[in-house]
């Protein structure tokens, strides 16, 4: 999809323009998604991609500082972000990445926003099984219970499975090497099993009635969501009396927002907005 296409809009913007949110998952900085906001900017939206509670401003001083980013979890993430939202003069569109698309679906289910992106969104145990691949994605932080305090990296090999899969590695590598941060070990434990911890996160909202569109998007290799989790998902939310959308990317992985064709998906995201009148 050519650039150009991707920023057109048939219809002038209010005069106010939409603030975008973008929610980064774990082990990405908030910067991976600079090319998402200027796109959205050339669109006409206001963009902004706040980190998680802790996160640096730099990759560099994430990897530096890593206990800075060290013991949140999904529930202070999720705080972070509503105090964003509630400083805003105008409900936000949010899109979300991985964990971050979970979180983009409980501030949605808040009625925080006008809608809610989530690009192969992480789930709660409880609702929706943890497979095995994601399990395996989150070895580094379950190699010891102490993980769950730690802020955890990842190799560039762990990388390569866990986001990497469906590109070359020399692409995985530089993505590795530009963007990959620690990330907190709590979150991981919370989704595995929140008897981990003494106040359990939110589950995702089932039935977001009333409330502003979903769209779901899903990479049919992605190895750390996999594609059954995203669709029983949207079985689940379309008990709702909402709209709730699938959009599937079948030949990429977890990368899908950062690598070659991320601008094929940012394109699919602008057009969806733009049909339900954002």
């Amino acid at each position: 999809m050519a650039f150009a296409a991707i920023t057109r809009r048939d219809k002038p913007m209010p005069d106010q323009p939409i603030p975008v949110i973008f929610i980064h998952g774990l082990w990405l900085h908030p910067l991976s998604w600079a090319r998402w906001a200027e796109v959205f900017e050339a669109a006409g939206y206001r963009a902004a991609a706040p980190g998680w509670p802790g996160v640096p401003d730099t990759v560099a001083a994430a990897r530096t500082n890593p206990e800075r980013i060290a013991g949140h979890g999904i529930a202070d993430a999720i705080g972070h972000y509503a105090a964003i939202i509630d400083s805003l003069p105008a409900k936000p569109v949010l899109i979300g990445h991985s964990f971050g698309g979970m979180i983009a679906e409980q501030l949605l289910g808040q009625d925080r926003a006008t809608a809610a992106i989530a690009i192969d969104a992480a789930r709660i145990t409880g609702r929706l099984p943890l497979p095995l691949s994601s399990l395996w994605s989150a070895l580094p932080a379950f190699r010891s219970p102490a993980g769950r305090h730690r802020a955890v990296s990842l190799t560039a090999e762990q990388f390569r499975y866990s986001f990497g899969n469906f590109v070359d590695r020399d692409e995985s590598d530089m993505l590795y090497r530009r963007w990959s941060i620690p990330a907190p070990g709590r979150p991981l434990f919370e989704a595995a099993d929140p008897g981990f911890s003494l106040h359990p996160p939110p589950r995702a909202s089932a039935a977001i009635d009333n409330h502003g569109p979903l769209l779901l998007v899903m990479a049919g290799q992605d190895q750390q969501v996999a594609e059954a989790v995203t669709r029983l998902a949207l079985q689940q939310y379309r008990s709702a009396h909402t709209i709730h959308d699938l959009i599937e990317f079948p030949d990429r992985g977890h990368s899908l927002t950062i690598d070659h064709g991320w601008r094929d998906v940012a394109g699919a995201c602008l057009d969806w907005l733009y049909r339900h009148g954002m």
